[in-house]
């Protein structure tokens, strides 16, 4: 017989009603819940509040409350406070009941102005920490890329900062104002802002800059990511305005990611827009290898250089400080360039013209003139290294690797600003690289888990293996017989490493894997 529902009825009172029963035991939060601090935003933030006057949102629960802003990529902070009530596992993440008031929408915003983007760093940072402890960062390697972000803006806003018109409205006075502070916080700028965004700004979001990128101008962001290769974990992010030269944060990125994971950089990845002379020569100062494709050798045979010979194939005689080139001409020293850190010289008009190579070697009417760093042995010792087998296979391993970073990152909403400002972009790539490493993170620590499960279905046995304890004894005696398994064993815990690998007998664990 079928059955008829009958009208709802709302209960005035609820009795035996817990979240905690309500959420699911492999509920994505439930891990994240498990796995992350939030806590330590209390002495992060203490010194942004005053002692007096109404009492704040919990902080944590701030952070929480960004933290799903991104997660899910809700479309706009007054959704997300209207979806919280209808949501019971967000309820739960938060610690709320369903009897808690929701906050404001406006408590985000505020809260981002009064803490600052040093507060979301630190939550990044302490992530990457705890992939580093956990075994997920080797840290010997990085990968570096970088990728746009669409402003928040719309090229309407754009207003060409040389006009006179702009004093006619109040709006544009504003914003040379606040050009100017922008100025005086960097007096060199940018090191390379073109011409077209030194006279136009967005009078929306003076930050972003104007890029082309594929179809017509548009108003960017660029985030810079460094990824290790071994679980692909970003271990240090930063966001610039779009025009910025990404080659120009390749050691900005080292560097964070040296400090972030307390390991030493041994080869760097990237590709060919990284592969400039100030780079190359940092890579050789801090023992670094440069896995990178030397931008000037990819621009040549190419274009007006296309059948030219190469100044690889100029040879520089010491002795008379001349470089000989392949008719067996000198070439004298013209000039020294101070920013480039580099000496010209030319060959004689005659020389050039008369010769039976100068379809080869020129088209310029004055002759032939190659140019010679201050530094060039370095510089060749570098650019051999890049071209080593391991080398190329970094190179084309990085190109999967790097588009696999970005194309996780849509998923939370990465490549459109959420926000005006630099500061906040910089907020917004904090978190969003943050949830990409917690995610991998839970992955990792489900998989333990399995194994752990599979191995020793006894709980204290589990909880043995979960701290390293069993798991180090076993691998240590059976290294030597099981080589994959015991490789794949290191990767669920990175403590078998730093133990001696004795006595080798084929047992349990053998069998098991």
């Amino acid at each position: 017989m079928m059955g008829y529902q009958d009208p709802s009825q709302e209960n005035m009172f609820l009795y035996n009603i817990y979240l905690e029963n309500r959420v699911r035991k492999d509920h994505p939060l439930r891990r994240i819940r498990e796995l992350v601090d939030f806590d330590f935003i209390y002495k992060e933030v203490e010194n942004k509040y005053g002692k007096n006057g109404n009492v704040s949102v919990p902080p944590p629960t701030i952070l929480k409350l960004m933290f799903l802003f991104f997660f899910y990529n809700v479309r706009s902070e007054r959704e997300l406070m209207e979806t919280i009530p209808e949501r019971l596992d967000w309820l739960w993440f938060l610690g709320y009941t369903l009897d808690s008031p929701i906050p404001n929408h406006s408590v985000l915003s505020k809260a981002r102005t009064r803490w600052g983007k040093d507060v979301f760093q630190h939550f990044f940072e302490r992530i990457v920490v705890q992939c580093v402890e956990t075994g997920l960062v080797d840290g010997a390697k990085i990968f570096v890329d970088s990728s746009l972000i669409d402003a928040d803006a719309s090229n309407n806003s754009v207003v060409n900062k040389e006009s006179l018109t702009r004093y006619l409205n109040e709006r544009y006075r504003e914003l040379e104002k606040r050009l100017d502070d922008a100025a005086q916080k960097e007096p060199d700028g940018p090191k390379s802002r073109s011409d077209v965004n030194k006279r136009h700004a967005s009078t929306t979001d003076p930050d972003a800059s104007i890029v082309k990128q594929g179809g017509k101008p548009k108003l960017f962001y660029k985030t810079h990511r460094s990824v290790d290769p071994l679980c692909e974990i970003i271990t240090a992010v930063e966001v610039t305005p779009g025009a910025i030269n990404e080659a120009h944060k390749m050691v900005d990125l080292i560097v964070s990611h040296e400090k972030n994971t307390d390991r030493g950089v041994k080869a760097v990845v990237a590709d060919s827009k990284y592969g400039t002379i100030d780079n190359f020569l940092s890579c050789h100062d801090k023992n670094i290898k440069a896995h990178i494709p030397f931008l000037k050798k990819t621009h040549e045979d190419k274009g007006v250089k296309k059948g030219i010979f190469s100044e690889e194939q100029f040879v520089y005689d010491p002795d008379t400080n001349t470089m000989v080139c392949p008719a067996g001409k000198r070439l004298r020293k013209r000039t020294f360039h101070q920013h480039r850190q580099s000496t010209e010289y030319i060959g004689s008009k005659k020389d050039c013209f008369s010769c039976a190579l100068q379809p080869r070697c020129t088209k310029n009417k004055l002759g032939r003139a190659v140019h010679r760093h201050i530094h060039k042995e370095k510089l060749d010792a570098m650019v051999v290294s890049s071209r080593t087998p391991q080398a190329k296979r970094d190179i084309k391993t990085r190109q999967n690797l790097m588009e696999r970073s970005f194309a996780r990152g849509t998923r939370y909403g990465f490549d459109k600003a959420r926000w005006r400002g630099l500061w906040k972009v910089n907020i917004q790539e904090y978190i969003v690289s943050a949830i990409q490493n917690i995610q991998v993170l839970i992955r990792h620590t489900h998989k333990q888990r399995r194994w752990a499960f599979a191995l020793f279905p006894n709980t204290a046995k589990t909880q043995r293996w979960l701290s390293g304890e069993i798991l180090t004894q076993l691998l240590c005696r059976h290294i030597v017989r099981m080589k994959d398994a015991c490789r794949h064993a290191f990767s669920i815990h990175p403590l078998v490493s730093c133990y001696a690998v004795q006595d080798c007998q084929p047992n349990r664990l053998g069998n098991t894997l």
